[in-house]
């Protein structure tokens, strides 16, 4: 565990409170399974590689660069990142293990991380709950990953958009799903991913790319405002 953690503790941590995350939302959010329906009625959902590991991921695009958030997000309302609001948290074996220091956590204002008995208050609660989900969802994104693999149905997307102010950004390093691959596929294929639930995902992927002309026509309209 880093230096800078520590394990969660009721007795030490009585007093800690929990305010909502303030690290600026990054404009392309890995996400787990789970969260693709939610995220594909709001911004594209597409694949990308790890630069350490060169595996896929998944992740919802807020914004076609650094810095640019084009989605109206907010906690605990419709589509809102696992990742962003598990914040200031960590997975430490059967434990919980924060960053004190982090500006998310305070003794003053928030929401209590546990009751006046030193057991877990709802926001605590909350946490577990999304530390749970990640985790879960790490699995579930590798079966999904593998599975996509096995069946060829990753395809790159090279997006290239000009907008009003005359700039054209190229997105590259970007993948999404093969609908032509997939309707190739046999019957027997298709209802193994059925069964897996990953069809749907699939679909939710498929599904979320007509959100990108969405964002960019609201660049379009905040660049003219």
């Amino acid at each position: 565990m880093a230096d800078d953690l520590t394990l969660l503790d009721s007795a030490e941590h009585r007093a800690l409170r929990l305010q909502p995350p303030v690290a600026p939302l990054p404009h392309f959010v890995p996400i787990v399974p789970e969260e693709f329906a939610a995220a594909a009625a709001l911004c594209p959902i597409l694949l990308t590689k790890d630069a350490q590991t060169g595996r896929f991921y998944a992740g919802a695009m807020l914004g076609f660069e650094a810095g640019e958030i084009l989605v109206e997000l907010r906690p605990g309302e419709g589509f809102w990142p696992l990742l962003v609001e598990r914040e200031g948290f960590l997975i430490a074996g059967d434990a919980i293990a924060i960053d004190p220091q982090a500006a998310r956590f305070s003794t003053e204002a928030g929401e209590p991380l546990f009751d006046g008995e030193g057991a877990p208050a709802p926001a605590l609660r909350r946490i577990r709950q999304v530390l749970a989900q990640l985790h879960h969802g790490a699995e579930a994104n590798t079966a999904f990953v593998d599975a996509l693999l096995a069946h060829r149905l990753v395809e790159p997307i090279d997006l290239s958009l000009r907008f009003d102010d005359g700039r054209t950004l190229e997105l590259a390093g970007l993948y999404t799903i093969s609908l032509d691959a997939l309707g190739d596929l046999d019957d027997a294929a298709v209802l193994a991913l059925f069964r897996a639930g990953q069809l749907p995902l699939i679909y939710a992927m498929a599904g979320s790319l007509r959100q990108i002309p969405v964002l960019a026509g609201r660049r379009n309209r905040q660049l003219a405002g």
